[in-house]
């Protein structure tokens, strides 16, 4: 089919995830053909740097022929085995147990499923199932954070707390709560231990106002990603789990997004020695090469389920779950995270990364700069002082999407003027300066766009001259 052709028949047929479906048809698709390291090359031959790995999961680069070597041996020897029945398949057996002892010393049992949403929605099966089981069928509330981002299923997308998820689609649930996000950037606080009080404080305020014996659990990231890619100071995570104890919830950590090296080490918990109750994971587990993900759960909820419905089968599955094609490259993927030193790239060339993002601050656009690992983000402002946004009749996010792709490069463009930033581990420094190079252009190129001058604060204007 020609260019042309395709991009008919996409409009005509395929709905695309998470687009204005009148925009898109107007619009038409950018058709992506190809990929090698941090490039992908589109329909056109044009090549444009990924600094956002793909959709934040292809942490190891494209084109790793291993993977592909790994794929397509167990295709051949076992390219299906059904986990029903009491069947398995080697390496999904193997690939639980790496996870097991890389994961947080309380996580001792794994559940596969194909990504991040279907994670979230099978915690959130589990964890009804056990409080029910556990004889404390009132525990049904469920709490997370504005901004958070929890998938898309008809459940999780609840948890989330982004409007576009909710709009037309009935949710949030009634049994489903948010607290104020961790956002130093949008608040006063004294210093980061008072922003870690207040978000304890409003934890114990909602489980109060709701009754600790009806809650039964808190949703977090470690660092929030789709929701603006906020990060919390350090000491955060490691309160909020702790509160959660205290409180007699559980607390559930959504490391779909930071999981396997993203902000440093192989998960986010593990800098604060956070031990949760139950983990959800995907992304960099298959590193986008083929759908996977994993619900990790401690052996006192595992042991709750399982004791709880004697002689009874625990009635949750996915025909794909734990799929042996999907499993062995996870395996590789773990290889080459750890013997194919990509955690320790990645640590190395965090700092690169950061001095980047923050060397920008003196863009008369940007007005916050935040980063941990190879997560990071820069909020665009009319006004540093004030830190007053673009009215979005500017469509600043859509202005900022198209310089990015003249200056062939790949972020994310988030819609309150937020960009996202998620390079693949395997990012060489020379890959660093030219994100950089690009970026810089590229919002260069939207300042000097009239109507986005003219949208400047006068202050930000004369500075910028």
């Amino acid at each position: 089919m020609s260019i042309s052709s395709l991009i008919e028949a996409d409009r005509k047929h395929l709905i695309h995830p998470v687009v204005n479906y009148r925009a898109h048809e107007a619009r038409g698709v950018t058709i992506l053909e190809s990929a090698r390291g941090s490039f992908v090359t589109d329909a056109e031959g044009n090549e444009l740097l990924d600094a956002f790995a793909g959709l934040w999961c292809v942490n190891v680069g494209y084109g790793q022929q291993s993977i592909v070597d790994a794929a397509a041996e167990q295709m051949k020897k076992l390219p299906y085995a059904t986990g029903y029945f009491h069947f398995g398949s080697v390496p999904a057996i193997e690939l639980a147990e790496q996870l097991v002892a890389r994961a947080p010393a309380s996580l001792q049992h794994v559940y596969f499923t194909l990504g991040g949403s279907d994670a979230v929605d099978s915690a959130v099966r589990f964890i009804t199932h056990y409080f029910n089981a556990t004889g404390r069928p009132q525990k049904k509330q469920f709490i997370s954070l504005e901004r958070g981002y929890h998938g898309s299923s008809s459940v999780g997308s609840g948890l989330t707390a982004l409007p576009v998820f909710h709009r037309h689609f009935d949710l949030p649930l009634p049994h489903q709560h948010y607290i104020a996000s961790p956002y130093a950037y949008r608040n006063d606080f004294a210093d980061d231990a008072a922003l870690i009080a207040a978000s304890v404080a409003a934890l114990e305020a909602k489980v109060a106002e709701l009754g600790a014996e009806n809650v039964a659990a808190f949703f977090c990231e470690p660092i929030q990603g789709s929701g603006g890619v906020i990060v919390p100071p350090v000491g955060w995570l490691k309160a909020m789990r702790d509160a959660c104890r205290r409180l007699g919830i559980l607390f559930v950590a959504d490391e779909v997004i930071t999981g396997f090296g993203r902000t440093g080490p192989l998960f986010a918990c593990e800098a604060e020695g956070v031990e949760p109750d139950l983990m959800t994971v995907a992304k960099g587990l298959t590193a986008g090469y083929a759908p996977m993900g994993a619900v990790l759960m401690s052996d006192e909820v595992y042991r709750g389920i399982a004791d709880g419905s004697p002689g009874a089968a625990i009635g949750h599955g996915y025909t794909y779950s734990a799929h042996p094609v999907s499993a062995a490259i996870a395996l590789e993927v773990m290889r080459l995270y750890h013997e194919g030193g990509l955690l320790a790239n990645a640590a190395a060339l965090a700092p690169r990364f950061a001095q980047g993002l923050d060397a920008l601050l003196e863009h008369p656009l940007v007005g916050d700069s935040r980063h941990r690992g190879l997560l990071g983000a820069l909020e665009l402002v009319s006004d540093k002082e004030s830190k007053a946004g673009f009215d979005a009749a500017l469509a600043l996010p859509d202005r900022i999407a198209a310089a990015a792709y003249r200056n062939r490069l790949i972020f994310r463009a988030f819609g309150d003027n937020i960009l996202g930033f998620a390079p693949a581990l395997s990012y060489s420094a020379d890959e660093f300066d030219l994100l950089f190079e690009r970026l810089r252009n590229t919002l260069d190129e939207v300042l000097g766009q009239p109507e986005v001058r003219a949208a400047l604060d006068r202050r930000t204007r004369v500075a910028a001259c």
